[in-house]
């Protein structure tokens, strides 16, 4: 009877001396898809309220969390019995990611009015009224949970092929732990980033010497917040862009071959971006279809 406990103790052991080894290797794997997670997801938590900076983020966080609740099971029951559907669906997340990147440089070199007097009253903690900003922190919200959920599905796909073949439950237990680390991980990482300002004020409030660590490395981190929430912007759409056309090159075997002679993410970038112009023409095109329909 002890022998028989403690033999399995030693499985149990030996069990997750294999988890931890599979999750170091799974997240190497997601390691691109993880920091470009973080991009997109910094600048999609950036542009708040300053009150609202945390509750916002906090907000997101639990929407990834439970994003990633939903993607876990149906990954595990699709790559039981349906392989193929997993495919699809991260050829359509791509499709969608692409078409995001690629909106995000059209606005940026054809912009609305309408939209830039929106950014700059939300921004500006002015113009619009309470109701109106609370209304553009959900969008944006949902905005950002949507573009996770997407992001997620990659990371979920990726670390679920390191383990293909296992026994279920060390599928579980594997993926799991990277889903965790992706959650925690990258919006920890958001938060503080978001936050910089506020800890660089403590840091000058420390002391009253201008020329104390302290006060040289807080201002410096005053200053710098700008800059970096201004480059998660473009870093962001980047990110998007890579990401799509990183799926499409290696779930499409058209993409396979595709300039295999330049850096895979100049290869990747270029597909995104050219995925990303269909589906806007594509999108543009149905819009001006349908308004002419109602016309009529």
């Amino acid at each position: 009877m002890a022998s028989g406990f403690f033999a399995l103790l030693d499985d149990i052991a030996a069990l997750m001396d294999d988890v931890v080894v599979m999750s170091k290797i799974s997240t190497k794997k997601t390691a691109g898809i993880l920091g470009d997670d973080l991009a997109v997801n910094a600048e999609k938590a950036t542009g708040f309220l300053a009150s609202r900076e945390i509750p916002v983020l906090w907000a997101i966080t639990k929407g990834s969390a439970l994003n990633k609740l939903i993607i876990l099971p149906i990954a595990f029951l699709l790559s039981a019995f349906a392989p193929w559907a997993v495919t699809m669906a991260l050829i359509l997340g791509g499709v969608y990611l692409a078409f995001e990147g690629f909106e995000k440089i059209y606005h940026f070199f054809f912009p609305y009015k309408h939209d830039n007097h929106k950014e700059e009253a939300f921004e500006s903690e002015i113009v619009l009224s309470k109701e109106e900003q609370a209304v553009a922190e959900k969008m944006k919200i949902k905005s950002a949970i949507f573009t996770d959920f997407i992001l997620s599905v990659e990371i979920v796909i990726i670390a679920l092929g390191t383990v293909i073949g296992r026994p279920i439950l060390f599928q579980i237990l594997v993926v799991s732990i990277v889903a965790i680390i992706a959650t925690v991980g990258v919006y920890g990482i958001v938060a503080l980033i978001v936050r910089m300002d506020d800890f660089g004020m403590k840091l000058v409030s420390l002391n009253e010497n201008k020329k104390s660590v302290s006060n040289i490395i807080g201002n410096l981190l005053i200053k710098t917040l700008p800059w970096v929430i201004r480059s998660l912007s473009v870093i962001g759409t980047i990110a998007l862009l890579l990401v799509a056309g990183g799926i499409f090159v290696h779930e499409i075997e058209f993409f396979h071959h595709f300039l295999e002679n330049i850096p895979s993410f100049i290869r990747d970038f270029i597909v995104g971006f050219g995925v990303g112009l269909m589906a806007f023409l594509l999108l543009k095109t149905f819009v001006f279809i349908k308004k002419k329909l109602l016309k009529e």
